[in-house]
C-alpha cells in the first residue's frame, strides 16, 4: 500500500547480519524484562475504584458539548480499568483538540469520589495553567481543591502546596516534573495522569514505568511516541482511540514551502482581515527577538509580542495572558506552545526552518489552529537554497499529505517507520 522504498544493506559487509543479531539480543531482552514488568503488575493488588456516584453523574451532565460516540467509549473504558482491581496503565490516544482532556477529567473526578488523590503530569509550564484553568472551570460547582505546581510558583507557594499535598488537603494538583522530585510526596494516590508523554525525559520515563506497577495511570497523547505506539499496538498497553473530530471542526490548509517575505505578511494580513491572531515559531532563542523586529517592520499593521521558555517565569505568564486575551496579534514564540494550548481565536500558524523540527512536533504545533469553527492556515517554511536531509524531506511530505482531520494516529505510524520503533523497555525512543 506504501510506495516508499525501505532503506537496503550493503552488499558484501555483515551490515545485515549483525543487524539481525542486535534485534535477535534486543528482542530477548525486551520479552524477558516487559513479562516480568507486567507479570508483577498482574499481581499487584490495585485499588478498585467504587462506580459512578450521583455528583460523577452531574459533572457528566454539565459537559457543554456532545460527546462524540469514540469519546464517550475511552470514557467507558477508562472506568472500568479503574473499578477493576489491579492497576491501569491505558493509552488514550485522540488528535488533537478532540477531547481528551475531558475524559482525564472524569477519570480524575473519579478518583477523587473515592478520596484518592490526582497528580496531572504536563510537559510544560504554560500547559499547566491551561489545564488549571479547564479544570477549575469544570469543577467550580463541587468541593474539589486544585493546584499546580511548576516553576510559576514562588518557593513559599511551592512549600505550601507540598505540605498540602501530604496531609491530603490537595485533591487534583497539576504540575510540570516537578511533581516527581523526592520532596513531592502524597497521602494517599490513586491516580496519575500524564499528558504528552513523549515530551517527558527519558528519567522522567523510567519514573513513570515504576508508577505503573502501584497505581492506575492514564496517558494521553496526539502522536504517541513510537516507543509507546509499538507498545499498545503489540497489545503491551491498553488504548483507546478517539478518531471522531467534534462537530464544526474543519480541516487545516496545510502550505510546506520556502520562506518568502510576501507570503509570510499575505498570511498574516489574511488573518488580521477577519480578527483573528497569528502564531509565529522561530525555535532558535538567540536570534527570536530579531525575528519578530523583523516582522513589526515586515507587516507594521500588527501587534507582534514573543515567549520562550527562557523568559523569566512571571513575564512569559503576562506575555500569554496578554496574547490571549487579544492584545496582540502575532505571537513569535519557540515550540513552547507545540502542546495542549487551546486558543481558538488563533487560526494562523507560521514555522520558519520547519525542517529542523521533528514530524511529532510539527503536527502537535498545526494543532494550535483551527480550534474554533474557522477555516485555519498552517505555513511549514525552510530557507530558500538549504539543502534538505532525506529525513527531513520525509517529515515535511508526511505533514503536507496527513492534512485530513484525525490524522494524529497516521503520523504516528509514520514516525513509527521513520525513526524505527526504538527499544520498547530501556531509555531509548
Amino acid at each position: 500500500a506504501d510506495d516508499r522504498v525501505p532503506a537496503l544493506s550493503r552488499l558484501g559487509t555483515q551490515e545485515w547480519a549483525r543487524a539481525k543479531q542486535r534485534v535477535k539480543e534486543a528482542a530477548a531482552n525486551m520479552a524477558e524484562e516487559l513479562l516480568n514488568l507486567y507479570a508483577r503488575r498482574e499481581v499487584t493488588e490495585g485499588f478498585g475504584f467504587s462506580a459512578d456516584n450521583l455528583w460523577q453523574q452531574e459533572l457528566e451532565s454539565s459537559f457543554p458539548y456532545v460527546e462524540t460516540s469514540d469519546q464517550l467509549e475511552a470514557v467507558q473504558a477508562v472506568k472500568a480499568d479503574m473499578e477493576k482491581p489491579r492497576p491501569m496503565d491505558r493509552l488514550i490516544c485522540g488528535d488533537v483538540g478532540y477531547g481528551k482532556t475531558e475524559v482525564a477529567l472524569r477519570a480524575a473526578f473519579k478518583a477523587i469520589m473515592d478520596g484518592k488523590q490526582v497528580a496531572f503530569l504536563v510537559p510544560t509550564t504554560v500547559l499547566a495553567q491551561q489545564h488549571l484553568f479547564t479544570f477549575g472551570e469544570r469543577l467550580q460547582a463541587f468541593p474539589v481543591r486544585l493546584a499546580m505546581l511548576s516553576r510559576f510558583c514562588t518557593e513559599k507557594e511551592q512549600a505550601d502546596i507540598i505540605a498540602g499535598l501530604a496531609v491530603g488537603m490537595i485533591d487534583i494538583c497539576i504540575g510540570t516534573h516537578r511533581l516527581l522530585q523526592k520532596d513531592v510526596r502524597f497521602k494517599d494516590l490513586g491516580l496519575v495522569i500524564i499528558d504528552e508523554e513523549q515530551r517527558f525525559g527519558v528519567v522522567h520515563k523510567e519514573h513513570f514505568r515504576k508508577l505503573r506497577q502501584e497505581v492506575d495511570v492514564l496517558t494521553l497523547s496526539a502522536t504517541p511516541i513510537p516507543r509507546t505506539l509499538h507498545m499498545s499496538l503489540a497489545g503491551i498497553r491498553d488504548m483507546s482511540t478517539i478518531e471522531t473530530p467534534p462537530e464544526e471542526r474543519l480541516p487545516i490548509k496545510t502550505h510546506v514551502g520556502v520562506y518568502d517575505d510576501k507570503l509570510v505578511r499575505g498570511a498574516i494580513l489574511r488573518e488580521l482581515e477577519r480578527s483573528g491572531q497569528v502564531f509565529y515559531v522561530h525555535n532558535r532563542v538567540q536570534s527570536i527577538a530579531a525575528v519578530a523586529n523583523k516582522l513589526k517592520i515586515l507587516v507594521p499593521e500588527a501587534g507582534v509580542s514573543v515567549a520562550h521558555g527562557q523568559m523569566d517565569e512571571k513575564k512569559l505568564a503576562e506575555v500569554m495572558a496578554e496574547f490571549s486575551s487579544r492584545r496582540n496579534d502575532v505571537l513569535v514564540t519557540t515550540t513552547i506552545i507545540e502542546s495542549g494550548l487551546d486558543m481558538p481565536n488563533v487560526n494562523t500558524l507560521v514555522v520558519d526552518q520547519a525542517d529542523k523540527l521533528g514530524l511529532a512536533q510539527l503536527y502537535q504545533l498545526r494543532g494550535r489552529v483551527g480550534r474554533g469553527s474557522n477555516h485555519a492556515h498552517a505555513y511549514f517554511l525552510f530557507d530558500r537554497g538549504k539543502q534538505l536531509t532525506l529525513e527531513a524531506r520525509k517529515r515535511l511530505r508526511t505533514i503536507s499529505e496527513a492534512a485530513e482531520l484525525g490524522a494524529g494516529f497516521g503520523i504516528a505510524m509514520r514516525d513509527l517507520e521513520i525513526r524505527g520503533a526504538g527499544n520498547l523497555l530501556g531509555v531509548e525512543q
